[in-house]
């Protein structure tokens, strides 16, 4: 078994999706010991935003006669979609950030989604490619966004709509709702989302 941990929150350990992303493959990998875990950090080493060279390699499949940031983003393509293909489950950290997923987080998925590779077009609409694994999402958000204000997540409604366009169908959600409404109920929606991990949504069902 091959897990690949995404994370994207810039708030270093102060970061409940990063806490939530580790509980989760701690306790993955609690079930499965021999599992090689893959990682990626995209603040640490966050993809570039994209330009109209970089876009020329996604939009275009440009891939003779590079310029320097061209094959920068070639490798970094063939990086993005290299790791998440091998995955048998991939654990994403996506915080809500003014109701959508953090730039950096965008950054990713606009690698991942290449025509040809994880989706592909047809006559009768586009096909994804990348089924056949697990995706865990570790969602924190300020907020309460399951109880009446669905229309304004454009987070977590984001994520399962390029997930499933993609492919991708076996999708669960780790999530710590409320962080900004007083310490008590943080510390309470904190402390229900770690239970939620340790108990890793699907994990019996893989196991």
């Amino acid at each position: 078994m091959k897990i690949l941990q995404i994370d994207s929150s810039p708030l270093g350990d102060a970061s409940v999706s990063r806490q939530l992303t580790r509980a989760t493959v701690d306790a993955w990998r609690a079930r499965y010991p021999q599992a090689e875990l893959m990682y990626r950090d995209l603040v640490a080493d966050a993809p570039e935003h994209l330009t109209a060279e970089r876009l020329a390699v996604i939009k275009f499949g440009k891939d003779s006669e590079l310029t320097p940031a061209q094959a920068e983003e070639r490798a970094l393509i063939d990086s993005i979609v290299g790791e998440f293909l091998s995955a048998d489950v991939v654990v994403i950290g996506a915080p809500m950030y003014n109701f959508a997923v953090p730039t950096q987080l965008k950054a990713w998925i606009d690698r991942l989604a290449q025509a040809g590779r994880t989706f592909r077009y047809t006559e009768t609409g586009p096909v994804g490619l990348a089924g056949g694994r697990k995706v865990i999402v570790a969602s924190s958000r300020g907020g309460i966004y399951t109880a009446g204000l669905e229309a304004l997540d454009h987070q977590e409604a984001y994520l399962r709509t390029i997930l499933g366009f993609i492919g991708v169908t076996d999708i669960d959600f780790v999530r710590a709702e409320g962080l900004s409404m007083g310490p008590e109920h943080r510390d309470r929606a904190v402390a229900e989302a770690h239970q939620q991990a340790k108990a890793s949504p699907g994990l019996a069902v893989a196991g």
